[in-house]
């Protein structure tokens, strides 16, 4: 505890002329990166073969797992998608089953790295030139002191900048001020933007990830114009079993509704035979 004679006073003057304009500049950097991630952003252009492969992977799933058509229809159609799978008949680029793809030589894999690429420009110009702003004017101001205590490993994410060992560990530092922010003002983006918007650094930070030839590498391998995908997918087809749900013993149902009488009775007792 910091005794009454040795507490800090911080001049109000800081609050209105670096805490606050810090804050400020950062939302509005948000925005503006926000309404310019919007701008670059390019529609992704499918063609027919593109549409078709997908639409093909959609319905092996829906029929593995559906439950409301008969036994006979739900074979025919896993055998014609099992055979068209295997012959490869759906995919983008057949020829590409029996080599490895290159991402380099792929023009969607192409575009989505130029688009990381533009996104990461967004990310990384304007926060560099405002941490370059706050180092140069406001290097080694306190601006503010946390209203709950803390351990001394939060002093080196607290206080960058001062170089103290003395100081207590709530009180927050410019440069540490602007990550907090940086990690923190989601929330607002999220009010003043909608849910889906770009102007969060974090959400930036984790698309870098992009940059990584190795994931990019495999993410197009994985993508739907892999052969590895129908392989799985007839896999998961070779092994689905019927099963019913609403339709099982619909016709005893009927029986008893509208038969009644010895109908009624001789369907209660084809029922309790097959179960």
């Amino acid at each position: 505890m910091v005794s009454q004679d040795n507490a800090m006073y911080l001049d109000p003057a800081i609050r209105d002329w670096v805490l606050m304009p810090i804050m400020a500049a950062m939302i509005l950097v948000g925005i503006l990166r926000h309404f310019a991630t919007q701008l670059i952003n390019t529609m992704p252009k499918s063609t027919l073969k593109d549409i078709r492969q997908g639409c093909a992977l959609i319905r092996s799933r829906q029929l593995r797992f559906t439950t409301d058509i008969p036994e006979h229809a739900f074979e025919t159609r896993r055998q014609f998608l099992m055979d068209a799978f295997e012959k490869n008949e759906y995919m983008k680029n057949p020829d590409a089953a029996t080599s490895t793809p290159n991402p380099m030589q792929d023009p969607a894999a192409m575009a989505n790295m130029m688009e990381g690429l533009k996104k990461n420009m967004l990310m990384f110009v304007p926060q560099t030139i405002i941490m370059n702003w706050i180092t140069f004017f406001f290097s080694g101001f306190i601006l503010i002191k946390l209203p709950f205590p803390l351990t001394l490993r939060f002093k080196a994410m607290l206080q960058s900048g001062i170089e103290t060992r003395d100081m207590d560990v709530t009180w927050v530092s410019s440069l540490s001020w602007y990550f907090l922010n940086l990690m923190g003002l989601q929330s607002i983006f999220t009010i003043i933007l909608g849910e889906d918007n770009a102007a969060g650094g974090m959400r930036d930070m984790q698309s870098m990830q992009q940059m990584n030839p190795a994931m990019m590498a495999a993410g197009a391998g994985a993508s739907p114009d892999g052969h590895a995908l129908f392989k799985s997918e007839r896999e998961s087809l070779a092994i689905s079993q019927h099963t019913t749900l609403r339709l099982r013993g619909a016709e005893l149902r009927v029986l008893e509704l509208f038969g009644g009488g010895a109908d009624g009775a001789a369907a209660r007792r084809l029922n309790k035979k097959k179960v």
